[in-house]
């Protein structure tokens, strides 16, 4: 009995304290940009942190990783569910692509645009250029960035063929690769499906009695070893399926 209050009570903090900083951070997003943006990004990242804790979500780092993570690197990832948007984030400091949709969503949009995510209308081949100029760009100015391949939300096995935004980023650069594979034991209740809405999403994670992610994250893979965007594109597709073959199947 007291340990079930005790539980409820540590619930009911984190979500005031959620609800605290997501006031904070989304008033401090009216600010000129020129004064926050050297700050902005970190709190952005304490505000997942403080997201994940409100949905109970048991947010694993399995390092599977044998050499050193690179100073700069491009961040990919299968994307089952929409929780990615805050759980990558949390455990890499890099800038995201999103879906267009992402940044019109109320509070969670504005706060995701002056964390300086990016957007693409992945339908239109012309914002899939842009982006791709956003993310060089970027780059250029020695940050990292993180993508997924598979191109949205597509389930919880992986989505071929993946496309070649990432790949060619990184032969143009040179930077490489850190792959990481999501695995959420709850598959069913994390995984992002049609027709569903953001609240009904988050609150099947809130319910689900099984809410540990699983986050692998593997060595990362330099561009150089490869004669094309297709060879690499094709090598990285192939860890893809093993390791959904070793944690999923």
């Amino acid at each position: 009995m007291f340990y079930s209050f005790f539980l409820l009570l540590r619930r009911l903090l984190s979500w005031i304290d959620f609800l605290l900083v997501t006031l904070i951070v989304y008033l401090l997003s009216f600010l000129p940009k020129f004064l926050t943006e050297n700050w902005y990004y970190p709190v952005f990242r304490f505000w997942c942190k403080t997201f994940i804790r409100a949905l109970g979500v048991n947010l694993k780092r399995h390092q599977k990783n044998v050499f050193p993570l690179p100073q700069q690197y491009i961040v990919i990832g299968n994307h089952p569910s929409a929780f990615e948007d805050i759980g990558m984030p949390y455990f890499f400091k890099a800038h995201f692509l999103a879906k267009e949709e992402l940044g019109n969503w109320w509070i969670l949009g504005r706060i995701s645009r002056f964390a300086r995510t990016f957007y693409v209308k992945r339908e239109s081949n012309n914002s899939r250029k842009q982006a791709l100029e956003q993310l060089l760009n970027i780059l250029e100015k020695g940050h990292n960035i993180g993508l997924y391949p598979e191109a949205g939300c597509k389930g919880r096995r992986i989505f071929l063929p993946f496309r070649y935004g990432t790949f060619e980023a990184a032969m143009v650069t040179g930077i490489p690769i850190l792959p990481v594979f999501l695995h959420y034991e709850s598959q069913e209740d994390f995984e992002w499906r049609e027709k569903e809405t953001l609240i009904h999403k988050l609150w099947k994670i809130l319910t689900s009695e099984n809410k540990t992610a699983n986050y692998y994250i593997f060595d990362p893979i330099c561009p150089k070893g490869f004669d094309s965007k297709e060879q690499l594109c094709q090598h990285i597709q192939n860890l893809y399926l093993q390791w959904q073959a070793k944690y999923l199947e």
